[in-house]
């Protein structure tokens, strides 16, 4: 935990104001990246760090916060060797994307593995360096890969694997790193095309709509209220959209060098957001 700074920063994006609170939470010094953030319907706080297994020690894949910043649990350092983001289903699973390895391993809410999307160190099958994962309202799952591909793909609730868009370029459903991804209330799928600097929005069947641009290599993006969303960059700045006009509704700059991961709590409408430079969990709380 951090002292108490000599005065607070604030931000706003759009209508609403936030303090700036950073460094935040009780994450163990020197134990890998912090990479993703992702919160349980409860508000405790999932924190993915990322090791490089070849060279550094063991330590947790994901460490649990309570809503105050207190650790409560660590673990997955055993499973995860390359964790680069991870989300919390809204049933409770924590479902990390363990990149190249090629697997998304799901996890019960204390850690033990409870099975996983692809087949593990094989490329292609089906994927090749995946990137992150998101969750649609009926149940589907939807996955951006990522590095060494270029597609987003779509899985059953249940896992079953049910296809995949998009190839290499910059044209539309065209990726350069799909880094991130996010569904909307309707259904509607947002990826950050990192490279090709914009968030493509499409149909749940993949479905090219809109290019949200003015954006320098996005890094995630998330779901805000009213249907809008977070990005994040590496201006760095954060960013609110209208997902439909593409229209820009409020932008800031709350972290240093830009947030590789980010989440809204549902109920306090904190963001935390997860830099890898500075390697810190930044917190903006709702402020008058």
């Amino acid at each position: 935990m951090s002292a108490l700074p000599r005065e607070h920063l604030f931000v706003a994006l759009g209508p609403q104001r936030y303090r700036v609170e950073r460094p935040w939470g009780d994450i163990p010094p020197g134990a890998g990246q912090v990479t993703d953030v992702s919160c349980d319907a409860a508000g405790r706080v999932y924190v993915q760090l990322r090791i490089d297994a070849y060279v550094d020690a063991e330590g947790p894949a994901i460490v649990v916060l309570e809503p105050d910043g207190r650790r409560c649990a660590a673990w997955g350092g055993a499973e995860v060797l390359d964790g680069h983001m991870a989300s919390v289903h809204p049933d409770g699973r924590v479902f990390a994307v363990d990149r190249d390895a090629h697997e998304i391993i799901i996890f019960d809410a204390a850690g033990r593995r409870l099975g996983g999307l692809g087949k593990r160190h094989v490329q292609g099958q089906p994927f090749n360096a995946p990137s992150d994962v998101a969750f649609a309202p009926d149940g589907t799952i939807y996955v951006a890969d990522g590095y060494g591909n270029a597609q987003v793909h779509r899985f059953s609730a249940a896992g079953e694997h049910l296809g995949a868009w998009g190839r290499p370029g910059a044209g539309p459903g065209e990726f350069s790193v799909p880094h991130a991804v996010w569904v909307l209330p309707d259904g509607r799928v947002a990826v950050t095309d990192r490279e090709n600097h914009r968030v493509q929005i499409f149909t749940a069947e993949g479905t090219h709509l809109l290019d949200i641009r003015d954006l320098f290599r996005p890094m995630d993006v998330h779901g805000a209220p009213g249907g809008a969303l977070y990005v994040t960059d590496q201006v760095p700045r954060l960013s609110l959209f209208d997902p439909t006009s593409g229209a820009l509704l409020g932008r800031c700059r709350p972290v240093l060098n830009g947030a590789h991961g980010m989440w809204r709590a549902e109920g306090s409408g904190v963001l935390y957001l997860a830099e890898l430079t500075p390697n810190r969990l930044t917190r903006l709380v709702p402020s008058d």
